[in-house]
């Protein structure tokens, strides 16, 4: 997960990341300490590389002890650890560049859609109708504000991380989506407020939303199933 938030943390144009900003060195599963490991340093000259010391070890453990302890149940469990497993890096990089990469997306969505489907095998297939639905509501709704709006609306990165988000809360059924949407942008209002209230950001200033769409969606599923 470290490997590909760093790698991907670039501005939209450039090429992927493949070693130290500082020096050069490289950086990657043939040179992976400490530049990998939760220190976050270049092995040359001990600059930091990628995310912030411990960030990604840490969202790690803290989705493992949530599934652990109160994770959904039923046969979409697999599809939540994989969203997971690619969103986690995706958020980071949306943190660090304001940006989603299709590299994290796509496969989150692809994967998440396919366990689903391979769920529905062994249950209801109302289910997976409403996965569907959900996934690809939420993603045109994200899709159409884009277009229409274009900087004032949302990113095409969140378009595609909403095929994944809306299948995995529409799987539960339509109040466990509502409510992940009322959590995700109450959370995004609650923060945005509190920005202008201490001026650390105006009226124009960009909040990236990936974050906002990783609570809502994990909240809603432990809390409303």
């Amino acid at each position: 997960m470290r490997l590909a938030a760093l790698r991907y943390a670039v501005p939209p144009g450039l090429p992927s990341r493949t070693g130290c900003d500082a020096c050069g060195a490289p950086v990657g599963l043939t040179h992976p300490w400490p530049a990998l490991g939760p220190a976050a340093r270049c092995g040359h000259c001990r600059a930091r590389v990628g995310p912030p010391p411990a960030t990604v070890e840490l969202a790690v453990l803290a989705a493992a002890v949530l599934l652990a302890l109160a994770g959904p149940p039923g046969g979409a469990l697999p599809a939540l650890i994989w969203w997971l497993g690619w969103t986690i890096p995706a958020i980071l990089v949306d943190l660090a560049v304001h940006r989603l990469p299709d590299r994290l997306t796509v496969p989150a969505a692809a994967g998440t859609w396919l366990l689903l489907g391979v769920a529905a095998l062994d249950a209801d297939p109302e289910h997976w109708l409403r996965a569907v639905i959900g996934g690809a509501g939420l993603a045109f709704f994200f899709a159409s504000t884009a277009v229409l709006l274009g900087r004032r609306g949302f990113g095409l990165g969140d378009a595609k991380l909403a095929l994944s988000v809306g299948a995995l809360l529409g799987w539960y059924g339509w109040p466990v989506l509502l409510f992940g949407l009322v959590l995700t942008f109450g959370l995004s209002a609650l923060v945005s407020l509190g920005l202008l209230a201490t001026r650390r950001a105006n009226w124009s200033t960009h909040l990236p939303f990936g974050p906002f769409l990783l609570i809502g969606t994990t909240a809603a599923l432990l809390l409303a199933t």
